[in-house]
Parts: structure tokens; sequence; C-alpha cells
């Protein structure tokens, strides 16, 4: 008999595809065997994306910004790829831009990053939240008034009715799309408006990004470029999305980095990393930088699925090593897999991870345990992430080409299909161990998560997400046990945002009709993603991305230039 423990970073829907087909291996004596993911139709990692952003400065302007940013956002690829954006400043504070709806490779070559002009720069990849999927809300977003902006975001905003109010009334200004990415560009615009001066400074900046913080509410950490001035870098009060910083020496001066996450300055050689603190502003200019805490004191609450599944394990956030601290998940999660076995009376023969990212938790757990630690299941590097394919019925309808890794447990769909093809090739038993605890509401901070009713830990018991999923026994990780297991490595850090698991939410303003309303959203959008897929948009697959003759077009429905105003350089080819 051949008992698995298969190690996911967390559970979600339990309603595999039923035309896949079987491929297996024998490995060794013991008639172990590896599956390949792709082969047996598992769509795997059961993404729940948001966004990456970036910003640079160089300190010599003849030197282009575009190719290092190019390179920096491939490295935050794993953070969104529905979509990818650049936007540089070159002489005179002229903008020069190039972003649509694809992956990094597809849409910058040398020819695009060629036309990016400017010593200085903003790059965004993105999945969509709360906006949609049209192309017209690839970021970086912007403005023309004042002063020249350009703006990237990653989070959500939980206001925005009040907020597209305040637009539409008071302050007359047009938001084009339906992304609170151009609504919160907005608002800071609109402050800085309110100088009514005919050059700005920092201190006219930190006060419209406080002013800003007092009217969004919600989770931000967003990188702006203002013509011929500098870049910027601020975070939310509860500083629940991360974003950092780094400088390296570059001549007589600096050169200054913006990042989601700190891989990408370790890549750059940009040393010197530090966190943007939470309600605080950071401007950098050529000759200067300033930071100021813009927002008043608030509960430091970072969101604690970048450290199960979001972040690269290469990344430090908050003073965190994500590598460690999935070390240390593993460790607990070995010790709450140890008590229920025992009481059970359950043994298990062999350990395997489901890539990627539950592989340093499944180790640690592997060796606390004094078991066997296998590859299982091998996926292909070289196809799209199906998770991030916006839908459920995209993502089983590409499961054909997909991956694994439920470091977590959300839908459900990837974990179904792991456990049966675990039994197909000779486990007598499939015991899944999550590195989180149960998933059993919704995100509205940045995540795109399924809605409540298709999370499959929603109104069920651990017994019966077990029954849903096929497996024999599941064992989820204790909140208390995950928290700790981050917070070790910063004790500074008092509190979690955990919404997922918990349903309460840091930042307040969050209640019955706010989740309908999201979830309302999330489903138009499927629902719009689905039609043209269906033939509307004529819909073309080009290296495992899909993109309709609509976004090739880079048109919007009403046929308005989606960049409004500024010059996109990115062409079809």
């Amino acid at each position: 008999m051949v008992a698995y423990i298969t190690v996911i970073d967390t559970i979600i829907h339990p309603s595999p595809p039923s035309n896949y087909t079987s491929r297996a291996t024998r490995t060794d004596p013991s008639n172990f065997r590896i599956v390949d993911l792709t082969a047996r139709g598992c769509c795997a990692y059961q993404n729940y994306n948001m966004c990456g952003i970036l910003g640079l400065l160089l300190h010599d302007p003849s030197i282009d910004a575009a190719p290092e940013i190019c390179e920096g956002l491939s490295l935050l690829q794993h953070r969104g790829q529905d979509a990818c954006g650049i936007v540089t400043c070159g002489p005179k504070g002229r903008f020069y831009q190039c972003k649509a709806n694809g992956m990094v490779r597809d849409i910058f070559d040398a020819n695009s990053i060629s036309k990016l002009v400017g010593g200085m720069g903003v790059g965004h990849v993105r999945y969509p939240t709360a906006g949609s999927f049209n192309n017209a809300e690839a970021q970086p977003f912007y403005v023309n008034s004042p002063y020249g902006i350009v703006f990237a975001h990653n989070g959500n905003l939980i206001n925005t009715a009040s907020l597209l109010q305040f637009m539409d009334a008071t302050a007359h200004r047009h938001i084009n799309t339906s992304s609170d990415s151009e609504l919160l560009l907005n608002i800071f615009a609109n402050n800085l408006q309110q100088t009514g001066k005919f050059r700005i400074n920092e201190e006219d900046i930190f006060t419209a990004i406080g002013g800003m913080m007092q009217q969004c509410r919600g989770a931000y950490a967003c990188v702006a470029m203002l013509a011929g001035f500098g870049i910027i870098a601020f975070r939310d009060p509860n500083g629940i999305r991360p974003v950092g910083m780094g400088a390296r020496k570059a001549g007589t001066g600096k050169d200054y980095l913006f990042a989601s996450e700190s891989v990408v300055a370790d890549a750059s050689g940009f040393g010197d990393w530090e966190d943007v603190k939470p309600g605080e502003a950071v401007i950098i200019t050529r000759s200067s930088l300033s930071r100021r805490q813009v927002a008043p004191p608030a509960t430091f609450a970072p969101d604690i699925f970048e450290y199960v599944y979001f972040a690269r394990p290469d990344s430090v956030l908050d003073g965190i090593s994500v590598y460690r601290s999935r070390m240390a998940m593993g460790d607990a999660l070995a010790a709450e897999v140890q008590r229920v076995l025992t009481e059970q009376n359950l043994t298990v023969d062999v350990v395997i991870p489901v890539p990627d990212t539950s592989r340093v938790a499944a180790l640690n757990l592997a060796q606390k345990l004094q078991l066997p630690y296998r590859e299982g299941f091998i996926k292909n590097r070289y196809v799209g992430r199906t998770f991030i394919m916006p839908g459920q019925q995209m993502r089983k309808k590409n499961s054909l080409l997909g991956r694994t890794s439920p470091d977590s447990i959300v839908r459900g769909t990837t974990s179904k299909e792991i456990v049966q093809m675990a039994k197909d090739v000779g486990a007598k038993k499939v015991i899944v161990a999550s590195c989180a605890p149960p998933i059993r509401h919704s995100n509205v901070y940045g995540i795109d998560m399924p809605s409540r009713s298709e999370l499959v830990a929603h109104g069920r018991d651990t017994t019966a997400v077990a029954t849903a999923i096929g497996a024999d026994l599941v064992i989820f990780q204790t909140l208390q046990d995950l928290e700790a297991s981050v917070r070790q490595f910063n004790p500074r850090i008092e509190r979690f945002d955990c919404s997922v698991f918990t349903g309460e939410y840091v930042t307040g303003g969050v209640d019955e009709a706010y989740l309908v309303h999201i979830e309302s959203l999330r489903a138009d959008n499927t629902r719009n993603k689905e039609m043209k897929g269906k033939g509307g948009g004529g819909a073309a697959q080009t290296n495992g991305m899909e993109q309709s003759i609509e976004m090739r077009s880079n048109r919007h429905s009403n046929g308005s230039d989606d960049t409004v105003g500024l010059h996109n350089t990115w062409k079809a080819h």
C-alpha cells in the first residue's frame, strides 16, 4: 500500500474536467510514480492573483530605463499575467508608452523597448480584480492634468461608489474605465490640482497624497511618475499590499528603484532595500529623496497570503524572508499532521508537494515527520499558467495545458484532479495537507478570488471538504500556527490581514451589500470573458495567452483610443 501526503499552500471548488487522459511513469522499485500534470489535464495553480508594480529613476538621464524595467517586470510576472505596460519619461517631460494584454515576453521586444525613451519610468503587470478584462485597463494609467501623471497600482478600493460620485459631482473628472486604479489616480490628480501652482514641489505632493489617503479606503501600493519631476511611491495606512525601495551607486549619484518585491532589487544590483512604511510616501528626484508619514497611524496588517503563496520565495517582505516563513509553515503543519494521524491511527508512506510554492513547506514537513519526500507531480513550464485565466469555465477549458500548485485549497478544482491522479497510479490513500487554513470568505483587497458560494470550504467542515475533493483526509494549518510561522521573523508585526480565513476586514467598511456587489462584478467579468472566448471577440491563442481581436486592435468597445491621449507604441505581430 502507498499512502500519500500531498502538501499544498491553500484549498478553493470541486468540479474537474472529465476528458483528461492518463500517463504515469515508474520511478523506483517501490512502484512510486511520477504524474505528468500536463498530460493528466490538471489546470493546477488555482491562482488568486493581483498585480506587480515597479518604478525606476536612473541618475544619468541619457540612459534609457525601459530595458531594466522590462527585466524587472519579468521578475514580477508571477503577480499577474493578464496585461503589462511601461511608460517612460524622456527629454522635455515627454511620456512614451507601451502596454497591452499579455505577458512581458510577448509584449516587449527589442523594437518596442527601443521606442521607450527616457531615464525614468513606471511598469506594471496586471491581473484584473475589481475592474474588467478590457485592454483599456492595462496599466500604467495616465492623466495629462495637472502636470502629467503616470500611475501604477496594486490593490483594491472598497469605497469606489462614493469616490465616483465625488469625481462626477464635485471634481468633474471623467473616469474612462471601471478600474479603481484609474479612480485612485484621479483622486490624487484632483488633490494636486487644488494647489493651483504653475510648478509644484515635494510639500504639495505629500499634501495631495495625505488627502487621498483620507478619502480612499482599501488596499493600495502605488508607484507614480510626474513628468520631468521624479518618481513617487506610497502605501495604504494598513500596509496590506507590499512595495519597497532600493538604491545603487551610479557615477556621482544613485539610481533608485521601487518594486512590489525585493527580488527585483537583488537581480538588478540594488542594495539598501527597505519597505515603504504603511501610510508613508516617498518622492525621488535626481537631486533629492524625501519621505514622510502622510496618514495617521493605523493597524499594520500586511496580507499573510503574500507569504503563503503570492510572493517569490527569494523575496523579503516587511523584513520577513518568504522562504524562511514557508519553512516554518512546514514545521508547524508537521505538528498538526502528526497530531491528526496519531488521533486517527493512520500511517503515511511518502510526502509529495504540489509544485511550486508548496515545495519548501513540504520538504520541512517530511523532515519533521521523518518521511520520504518525493516529486510526484511534474508540470510543463512552457505553457501559460491556467490559474490566471479569468473565469472557472476558462480554467476548465484550458485544463490540458496547466500546472499545479495548491498550497491552498480554494475552489478545489485542481485539488480534486490531483487526488484522483494520485489514486490512478496506485495510491491507496491520499491525505491533503494545506499550509493555510480553510478559505471561507471573499477577498476585497486586490486578490481575484471566487465568490463565497464557489469556495470549497464555504459552508463545509473539514470532512465535507475532503469528500468534495475526493481525498481520504484533509488537514488544514491552524490560523494561529500560520501567523506564528510568519511573525517570528518580524515580531513587530502584531497583526496580518487574514480576512479570507476569518471574514474580518482590517479597514472596516465591508458589509454584506459590498460583498454581493464585488461578487456580481466578478460574475459579470467572467461572463464577458466567456462570451469573447466563444467567438464574439475572435479569440486567438498565442503562446498560451488568450487574446481577442479587440485586444489586438488596441481599442475600446466604443472605438476610442485606450491610451486616452498618450500614444501606445505596442503593435500586434
